[in-house]
């Protein structure tokens, strides 16, 4: 019985492990489709179309908003970036999932869209604040004053935590990773996803009337 896909969220604040968790659930199952975000920013060496982004004029992106195309989006340093619904809405009808890796504010556009009955939103927290600074440290990638304006962000996205229906600490990745699993998997199997079983059901039935 072919189940409908869902739109898996996963937010947290920077160091949290977010991204961590996304690569490896999509090495678990491939069939998972990561959310590609259309932009409007030019494309940067080595980028494709389709694969990275998909780059859209700046009046084909405020077309596609007022059309309602995008399941959410923002401006960012000029730019506009959002999540196209049509490839989401095709993965869906092939019974395949599609990964969000996004804030809490791209979220809460999500959920209050057309699709946000088969949202499933799981907030990553870290152990504590020392930790989560020691990640981006641990990181030697950004400078002094990136860090503080990542932990000083890290505050409001934290704030934000009861808008999501899963929450997972993240002391201990591997812990986390299965139990992200084991809410994909119980998601999976909800009776509302399985629209064949109905008919199943009418089988079943049926059995019963020719004993």
């Amino acid at each position: 019985m072919q189940r409908r896909g869902l739109l898996l969220i996963l937010s947290s604040p920077s160091g949290a492990g977010k991204s961590t968790l996304a690569r490896r659930l999509m090495e678990w199952d491939p069939a998972i489709r990561f959310s590609i975000s259309a932009t409007t920013r030019k494309p940067r060496p080595g980028e494709e179309d389709g694969v990275h982004y998909y780059f859209k004029g700046r009046e084909d992106f405020e077309r596609m908003v007022a059309a309602g195309e995008m399941l959410e989006h923002a401006e960012v340093f000029g730019n506009f970036y959002g999540s196209p619904m049509g490839p989401v809405q095709a993965a869906m009808a092939e019974g395949r999932d599609t990964l969000f890796d996004i804030d809490w504010q791209g979220g809460q556009q999500i959920r209050n869209s057309a699709l946000g009955r088969d949202v499933v939103s799981i907030f990553v927290l870290p152990p504590s604040i020392a930790e989560l600074d020691r990640r981006l440290r641990g990181r030697a990638q950004d400078t002094e004053e990136v860090i503080a304006g990542r932990m000083a962000k890290s505050r409001d996205e934290i704030s934000h935590w009861a808008e999501y229906d899963y929450v997972l600490v993240n002391d201990d990745l591997d812990k986390a990773f299965n139990d992200l699993l084991i809410i994909l998997q119980a998601e999976r199997m909800r009776r509302d996803r399985q629209p064949g079983l109905s008919d199943f059901v009418r089988g079943l039935n049926k059995e019963f009337e020719a004993r």
